[in-house]
């Protein structure tokens, strides 16, 4: 007799959806995501589909109908929790579209968990898509089967990200003047911890005074080049998820 296929397959397509997932508990998606199960990946009733709600975790779930609109499912089998994601958050300044874009998808893939876009004086942009910025994290934690989706924050000017910084959280500063070794920095460091990254151009005099006066800063060099504004965000995470994050973990 042929072996019985294991279930679900590993080439089961991955969704993230707003509701909270339970056994047996239908749930339709509708909208771009139907069109994606339905006309992409052509799905239909039987098939397996993994869900995630950023709440319970991961679930392999069965299609029962597929329609032009929509597409109903229904939870079979609890494959994973929710991740336990390193509390650690990436303040990045704003850049131009495609390269802020960049920086939202490897932070997500990297596993931060939250990103908190900046407005320095020479940021080249000042707005954030928030719903484009959903879509984007959304989509890189789909493909690299994260169970958690990154918090987005609302896009602050640098003077209000310090004045309301949190008293327990070190903030590292990557500042492209100098500072301690960023891997030696990480790998001492305890506790709630965030990185802050400059745009194109860096960040002025002036705002780095102000950055380095802050009792929370602590200046960190990400090597002896200048990088751009998305190379140094996203080197710096994975130099933390390296000393400090969920790669000591990793089997």
């Amino acid at each position: 007799m042929p072996a019985t296929p294991a279930w679900p397959p590993k080439s089961a397509p991955r969704l993230f959806v707003e509701t909270q997932l339970a056994a047996d508990t239908e749930v339709q998606v509708e909208g771009n995501q139907a069109h994606y199960l339905g006309k992409v990946m052509r799905v239909s009733p039987g098939d397996a589909v993994i869900l995630c709600d950023d709440i319970t975790g991961e679930w392999a779930a069965e299609v029962v109908d597929a329609g032009k609109r929509h597409v109903t499912l229904v939870p079979k089998q609890h494959l994973r929790p929710r991740e336990e994601v390193p509390d650690f958050w990436l303040c990045a300044a704003l850049l131009k579209k495609d390269r802020f874009d960049m920086v939202l998808e490897k932070a997500t893939e990297l596993g931060v968990a939250r990103i908190a876009p900046v407005v320095t004086r020479r940021c080249v942009a000042d707005k954030l898509n928030a719903e484009r910025a959903d879509t984007i994290v959304t989509e890189a934690a789909e493909q690299c089967a994260r169970t958690a989706l990154p918090e987005i924050a609302p896009v602050v000017k640098l003077e209000a990200l310090l004045r309301d910084w949190p008293e327990d959280r070190i903030l590292f500063f990557a500042d492209e003047e100098g500072g301690e070794s960023a891997a030696d920095a990480f790998c001492y460091a305890e506790g709630p911890a965030a990185l802050l990254t400059g745009p194109e151009g860096g960040f002025d005099d002036a705002e780095r005074e102000m950055i380095r006066a802050h009792p929370n800063a602590s200046p960190i060099s990400l090597g002896p080049r200048i990088l751009r504004g998305e190379t140094a965000a996203i080197a710096g995470i994975a130099v933390w998820m390296a000393e400090a994050g969920d790669w000591l973990d990793a089997e």
